[in-house]
């Protein structure tokens, strides 16, 4: 696994909520905007730093929960309840709240989409649980928000890290399946980190049923009452002609599950690295266009890096930089530590001010 790699995960993802937003037809000039997928995706990386920082100071925590901290922090930036849910964290108290310097980006406070699930939950003021679910929404950014996490299985103990993932679905997303399917894209997002080639493997024959994929389609719920064969042998089709009926059949709805399955056709369709732009454009095509080609937009920039992300897209992409500096930190977080620990001194006297752990 390859720094240049996270930081396509993060980067390819951002890229594919662009396109999104831009309805597949990338505009000629002018800045890309993202949406609220990245938007929540940036606080969940955030939240998983500081979750990192929290555990290495106190000996103690609960990420999940952290994140959680995180998405009041983007709520209150909305200016979604700012009073109610500031004061349910500074308890009167008076301190800088939000604090980190995420809050400080201005892009993070415009309003770039629905998350209703999300902040149902949020204006609620109680995040939800495995056993306590506060809704039960299948949609899709119980997924989307929770790809970089995919990260983790490779740096932490990946039992502990699949828990951590399907309970940071399970704080808005109290659908089952929407946990499952966020926790299966991670773990692909997992495999495109370290494989050489995932896509062929993932697509490599239709009467290959023991893949890890295989066995992620047979465990979500099938569009129109279909047969999971009967998608494995569509997505299992290396070189067919991409097709937007098939996209829209794939993924008909914005569930977390249909998102899913309509990035594995994207990737299975454009598995290169030097057709990434369309299969974005391809993407965006879908019903909810934004989740898909965000989703395979992660995919895509895990297995191929950073570098394969077209230029002279990347270079308009809004908040790229915090994008870039988010991922590396994930990474340098986990593997190094360079804010320290109780026993260790900081090796970056400011990476507590940047992601407090307290």
């Amino acid at each position: 696994m390859s720094e240049a790699r996270v930081r396509g995960l993060v980067l390819g993802s951002a890229l594919g909520d662009a396109a999104g937003v831009a309805g597949g037809r990338w505009p000629t000039e002018g800045p890309l905007r993202i949406g609220v997928s990245t938007q929540l995706t940036a606080f969940t990386i955030e939240g998983a730093i500081r979750a990192s920082v929290r555990l290495n100071h106190k000996g103690i925590c609960h990420a999940p929960s952290v994140i959680w901290h995180a998405y009041c922090r983007w709520a209150v930036l909305q200016g979604i309840e700012p009073q109610r849910i500031s004061e349910r964290w500074t308890k009167g108290g008076g301190r800088q709240w939000p604090n980190g310097w995420l809050a400080q980006v201005p892009a993070l406070g415009e309003r770039r989409g629905s998350a209703p699930a999300t902040v149902a939950a949020l204006t609620g003021l109680t995040q939800g649980s495995l056993t306590q679910p506060v809704s039960d929404s299948r949609g899709a950014h119980a997924l989307t928000r929770s790809l970089p996490l995919g990260l983790l299985l490779l740096l932490a103990v990946p039992d502990a890290c699949a828990t951590v993932i399907r309970e940071t679905a399970a704080l808005t997303h109290g659908a089952p399946d929407a946990q499952d399917a966020a926790l299966g894209a991670a773990r692909l997002v997992s495999r495109c980190l370290i494989d050489d080639d995932p896509f062929r493997t993932w697509t490599a024959s239709p009467s290959d049923r023991d893949h890890p994929t295989d066995a992620l389609v047979h465990s979500l719920p099938m569009p129109h009452s279909a047969s999971p064969d009967t998608v494995l042998d569509l997505l299992k089709a290396p070189g067919a002609v991409p097709d937007t009926r098939q996209l829209a059949w794939l993924a008909p709805d914005a569930t977390a599950s249909a998102t899913l399955l309509g990035a594995l056709l994207v990737v299975s369709r454009f598995p290169g690295r030097d057709t990434i732009g369309a299969a974005l454009r391809f993407a965006a095509g879908a019903p909810d266009g934004g989740s898909v080609a965000f989703t395979a937009g992660a995919l895509l920039g895990a297995a191929h890096g950073v570098d394969a992300l077209p230029v002279g897209l990347l270079s308009r992409l809004e908040i790229a930089w915090v994008l870039d500096t988010l991922a590396r930190d994930l990474l340098q977080q986990y593997v190094d530590s360079p804010g320290g620990s109780e026993y260790v001194p900081a090796r970056d006297p400011h990476w507590w001010n940047r992601y407090p752990g307290g």
